[in-house]
């Protein structure tokens, strides 16, 4: 009997490759799911359909590249479709028997029909772009309507890339995309960091109900700073590579074997001038033996002007970005995405143009898919915040207290992390620091004038009111003297599953003090 693995399956739905991994509930590692006659290598699935009318044959991955070929294909034969759900700015192809979100659609319920039955899916996690994020997640929550899966997750596609590559929340990251047939750039701020919240999946479903409308667990997406690109990719790479041989080239099966040697040629371990055959048809179906080198490739795509193109795309990236006060020197890393980044002359190419900043290069293909499964792996229902909650210092220049906030209307609880803040003392050997905690009013107050005997509200509202907490202030002890000005106290923070405050405290020594429960924040 087949071994059943239950667990969480991310697909990450590509414009040329879309990616489906999975994650068992019980092991930390993710693999990435073959499916016959669909995949084309594991976990890696041709974003295409061929979809004839009226028998409605349906094919898709592999077995729709294989028709491509076929009569009918301009009718038939779909791809590059996912780029088009949400985005009203595309035209579309008026001579294609489906449309883009349809092609998504059959593409997306015959995989889902046809995930091998010994994963048993229990969270089904996607990924979204951000840069026409509103229009594709509706279109997904339609789509998920009929998917009997408890739980469905969205994650957006930037933050995903990042997460599996373990970039801190609160970077700017530029990444660098070079798709089958498009190139993206963006650089983009991810969710979280200076004691914000981290980013979180949306769900769309939870307990087999739909959630998107009514819950409070937002996406919170990646915010994008600038982005540029061109409808230029891998595909255009394998077509320079057979003109190069065979310029009046009739054989689609061409381009295919230019895509294998060009992977291979892509690889850090080939030797430059070493020559690799490969056999392509010339007139009259005959196979002919040509050679490639790794020497010859960069040629190809010096000739065909892909550097200058990327140098212009580039150039457009980082003026959007210095518009909106973003330097290089603010990125934290350069994600590389897709398989057009791993040619050699690419990577050289992108850490001579932006030598100081660190490059990343995960799995290309796969890499959002696994940093989604990295981002959820054990999602559970949050609550968010309808209130902040602040603790009471003393300003010891001005001589007054003050309100400085420790979590902020809108965060998630539980929280994941704690928040660090360190205490001076107000005076020299204070031996007792008092924690009191406060919260903001639910809801701000606004000023009602009266203006010819209609009401309007005022130009300046008031801030929200901080109310103290109706709780005795928890007392800390200090063993040791403390002076004014000094660091003498260690906080950390934290709300836990049962909407409690908790505070563990360490002198200035890292010397664990204790932990308290200061009240329940409803």
């Amino acid at each position: 009997m087949e071994k059943i693995f239950s667990g969480t399956l991310a697909i990450d739905l590509g414009n040329t490759n879309t990616v489906i991994a999975f994650q068992d509930q019980k092991d930390i590692n993710s693999v990435l799911v073959e499916i016959p006659n669909i995949t084309s290598s594991p976990g890696v699935i041709p974003t295409a359909v061929w979809f004839e009318e009226p028998s409605k044959m349906l094919k898709i991955g592999i077995s729709a590249i294989n028709m491509r070929d076929n009569s009918n294909s301009d009718l038939f034969f779909h791809s590059n479709f996912k780029r088009l759900i949400g985005n009203p700015n595309e035209k579309i192809n008026p001579t294609k028997i489906l449309n883009p979100a349809e092609c998504g659609k059959k593409f997306f319920q015959f995989l889902w029909a046809n995930i091998p039955q010994k994963y048993e899916v229990k969270r089904l996690v996607l990924t979204a772009p951000i840069d026409t994020y509103k229009g594709y997640r509706e279109w997904l929550i339609n789509l998920c309507e009929n998917i009997s899966v408890g739980e469905i997750a969205l994650v957006d596609e930037p933050t995903a890339a990042s997460l599996g590559i373990k970039i801190p929340f609160g970077s700017k990251i530029m990444t660098l995309d070079i798709g089958g047939s498009t190139i993206d750039m963006n650089i983009v701020k991810i969710e979280g960091g200076e004691g914000k919240s981290g980013p979180i999946a949306e769900l769309l479903k939870f307990n087999g109900n739909d959630v998107s409308s009514i819950s409070k667990q937002k996406i919170r997406c990646a915010e994008i700073i600038s982005k540029t690109g061109s409808k230029i990719g891998g595909q255009d790479i394998d077509q320079w590579i057979v003109d190069y041989f065979i310029p009046d080239n009739k054989y689609a099966i061409n381009l295919l074997k230019a895509e294998e040697i060009k992977c291979k040629l892509s690889s850090p371990q080939i030797n430059y001038e070493n020559k690799f055959l490969t056999k392509l048809l010339i007139e009259g179906y005959h196979e002919k033996d040509f050679y490639l080198s790794k020497e010859l490739f960069e040629k190809i795509i010096v000739e065909n002007n892909l550097l200058n193109h990327l140098n212009s795309l580039l150039k457009d990236l980082l003026n959007e970005a210095r518009g909106k006060f973003c330097t290089v020197d603010d990125l934290s890393a350069i994600i590389l995405v897709g398989g057009g980044t791993q040619i050699p002359l690419i990577k050289e190419w992108i850490t001579k143009k932006i030598p100081k900043i660190q490059i990343k290069s995960p799995p290309p293909i796969e890499s959002v898919a696994l940093g989604a499964l990295a981002m959820t792996p054990g999602v559970k229902i949050k609550d968010i915040l309808n209130k902040g909650l602040s603790i009471r210092l003393f300003n010891k220049r001005e001589q007054k207290h003050f309100w400085h906030p420790i979590f902020c209307k809108g965060q998630t609880w539980p929280t994941e992390n704690s928040l660090k803040l360190i205490l001076q003392a107000s005076k020299d050997n204070q031996k007792v620091f008092e924690i009191i905690i406060g919260e903001t009013n639910n809801e701000r107050e606004y000023d009602v004038i009266f203006e010819n005997g209609l009401p309007k509200l005022s130009e300046v509202q008031s801030e929200e009111g901080i109310i103290k907490w109706d709780k005795k202030p928890f007392k800390i002890v200090l063993k040791n003297k403390s002076y004014i000005g000094e660091d003498n106290l260690i906080l950390f923070f934290k709300i836990n599953e049962n909407a409690d405050l908790l505070v563990k405290y360490f002198d200035i020594k890292n010397e664990f003090l204790g932990e308290y429960n200061l009240g329940n924040i409803f």
